[in-house]
């Protein structure tokens, strides 16, 4: 140990002067090398920067986030990019195998990268991240050195929940770049700050598909009831199907009592999707006069996504039957559904901000079955309050490891979420 000490300090002096090989054969040091190894970035080489900040990445720990951070104000948007998904990786371990710069290419002095399709992954509500890291990923998101690396920044935030960037994501929507603009959009549905919701708003008539299906979504998770103008014109006259039943999903979540009619009407659509969301919306709106079309939707629909629909209508309008055939039953037993399982899990975060339901989930959140126990202890991590704790620290005990382990999880993130 006292030998490696002056190895250490010779590298540090000469490390502008090291090769990519070099910055590997420091960091197998394991984390003692991390000071050292973040000297490379001082190399007036982009190959050995980019390898530093690979091999910070790999050797993890919160010794790495200063120098990650150092990184994100690099130069270049290959040594920003890979800062950018190693200060995720930091929070969620294994990113960095799936992040943009998994898909960099290098051709001379510009690179390119491709965006997987997938970006539903959010950190644990009980995962606090540095505000210094927030910062350094929203100035990347408002002036990276490319779009690329704009668009990179602003996914990361939606995965951090940066709420502090909520300013610099907004201005992202600035960029006129489709890619970039989508990225902050999705960010923003995950941050969910209902203040940015109007700030979108004006995005839901956007020339591009993907934008405005994203924009529309946005409005709509983030109650943007000043977009509703907007919304009811699209339903009317969309460009698309796709606009169409975004729009229509969007005035569900939020609907005034003047959309009541335009949901009874789209409860009688060919298109499954579109009657799916007339009848949350018809739930959301809770006027009594509607049981009964939603009950008759919910007895004989025979598509999936309207029955399920009808069935969280008909909780939110009072049914709370736990019976075989009782429409709150039958959302809980979706959970099993490896197919559906999301669909009905969102419904019931949302009812179960409800006390009465909330109230009745801690039933079968004892006695139900094991994917029932695991999304019932995700769905009470985000909509339970302090009476929901005992209950989780129940199956946090249970004999079913994984079982306890997700009741241990989401426990935690409710408590994070109460501050208790």
């Amino acid at each position: 140990m006292t030998r490696a000490l002056p190895i250490l300090f010779c590298l540090t002096i000469s490390a502008a002067a090291q090769t990519p090989k070099d910055v590997r054969a420091v960091a197998k040091q394991g984390q003692q090398a991390i000071p050292t190894v973040a000297q490379y970035l001082n190399s007036t080489s982009v190959d050995t920067r980019v390898e530093t900040i690979k091999q910070l990445t790999a050797l993890g720990g919160k010794d790495t986030i200063d120098p990650l951070i150092r990184g994100t104000r690099d130069s270049d948007a290959e040594v920003q990019i890979r800062a950018t998904d190693g200060l995720v990786n930091y929070y969620l371990p294994g990113y960095v195998k799936q992040g943009l710069g998994s898909s960099v290419i290098r051709a001379s002095s510009s690179i390119k990268a491709r965006f997987s399709d997938t970006n539903d992954q959010v950190i644990d509500a009980y995962v606090t991240v540095r505000p210094d890291v927030i910062a350094a990923l929203g100035q990347l998101a408002r002036t990276g050195s490319t779009l690329d690396v704009r668009a990179n920044a602003c996914r990361a935030l939606g995965i951090l929940r940066g709420q502090a960037a909520v300013p610099d994501l907004l201005d992202a929507l600035h960029t006129k770049d489709n890619r970039t603009m989508y990225e902050a959009l999705i960010a923003l549905q995950k941050i969910r700050d209902p203040e940015a919701g109007p700030r979108v708003a004006y995005l839901v008539r956007d020339l591009d598909d993907k934008v405005q299906a994203a924009a529309i979504e946005t409005v709509g998770l983030l109650r943007a009831k000043d977009a509703l103008p907007a919304l009811r014109d699209i339903v009317k006259s969309p460009r698309n199907n796709k606009a169409e039943r975004s729009a229509l999903n969007a005035i569900a979540l939020m609907p005034d009592t003047q959309d009541r009619p335009l949901l009874q009407t789209y409860l009688g659509s060919k298109d499954d999707k579109l009657r799916a969301a007339a009848a949350e919306g018809l739930g959301r709106v809770d006027d009594p006069a509607d049981k009964p079309v939603l009950d008759k939707a919910w007895k004989e629909e025979e598509k999936m996504l309207p029955r399920l629909a009808s069935a969280f209508g008909l909780v939110l309008e009072g049914n709370l039957d736990l019976g075989d055939d009782a429409p709150l039953r039958y959302l809980i037993n979706t959970l099993n559904s490896a197919a559906y399982r999301d669909v009905a899990s969102g419904y019931l975060i949302e009812a179960a901000r409800r006390s009465a339901i909330r109230n009745t989930l801690y039933k079968p959140l004892e006695q139900g079955t094991r994917d029932e126990k695991i999304q019932l202890s995700r769905i009470l991590s985000v909509s339970g309050d302090e009476a929901s704790i005992p209950f989780l620290e129940k199956v946090s005990r249970d004999n079913d490891g994984e079982v306890a382990q997700e009741g241990l999880r989401a426990l935690r993130s409710l408590r994070a979420r109460l501050k208790v």
